[in-house]
């Protein structure tokens, strides 16, 4: 998405439908709200519904929440980066990614739209029941709360201004993926990821892009 012009200030049209455009356009405390509700509800039922109730089970929660931050990466990288050759490819890629790219700022497009959120989440779902059974409620509950955890620092990544703190590095891994390079830096919740997989942006030489207005001081 190298030709892709940034803009820090206003929006883009996808549709001239007004009711799909309107659904390419959510607030980002809808779905927070949301899947940590449902996050909640999948480790109530557990604990309700489950025999095998044990401390060991409490494992899974944090292991989902890992998982996610993996899927995000993975997702980020190979899905809403995929090599886009022909004009209807590069239509596509502008319209499920790109656009965010062009538009880093616009509040309304932080978020996946639920009506595709959840129709991703229910395939995750059953990946991992084929793979845990009945213990996926504890896996999927940290797996949900994953993403509601990374959608607030997404969001606070874009609208906000860097903390005074540890916290800083997120703003800065994220500013680089969208100022300097969109090969590199594909990790939003958890940087180590690009580290493990070798895309890892090098500062060497780097310059802050005119138009960027978002990578924080060092």
């Amino acid at each position: 998405m190298k030709d892709v012009r940034i803009s820090n200030s206003g929006t883009g049209r996808l549709f001239k439908s007004g009711l799909l455009e309107s659904l390419t356009r959510t607030n980002f405390l809808f779905p927070v709200i949301f899947y940590y509700a449902a996050a909640a509800g999948c480790l109530l039922y557990a604990l309700l519904r489950l025999e095998h109730d044990s401390w060991y089970n409490w494992i899974l929660l944090p292991c989902g929440m890992l998982t996610f931050t993996l899927v995000e990466y993975l997702l980020h990288r190979f899905v809403f980066h995929f090599r886009a050759e022909t004009p209807k490819e590069q239509k596509l890629k502008y319209t499920i990614h790109g656009v965010h790219h062009a538009f880093p700022k616009d509040k309304d497009r932080l978020v996946m739209p639920p009506i595709i959120s959840v129709g991703v989440a229910l395939l995750f779902w059953i990946f991992f029941y084929t793979l845990t059974g009945e213990f996926v409620w504890y896996l999927f509950s940290g797996f949900l709360a994953g993403y509601s955890t990374y959608l607030i620092i997404h969001y606070s990544v874009h609208r906000y201004r860097p903390p005074r703190n540890f916290l800083k590095i997120l703003w800065r891994h994220h500013s680089l993926h969208h100022y300097y390079s969109d090969d590199v830096a594909f990790s939003v919740s958890f940087p180590l990821w690009d580290w493990i997989f070798g895309t890892m942006p090098s500062l060497k030489g780097k310059g802050q892009s005119k138009e960027s207005g978002m990578l924080p001081d060092r």
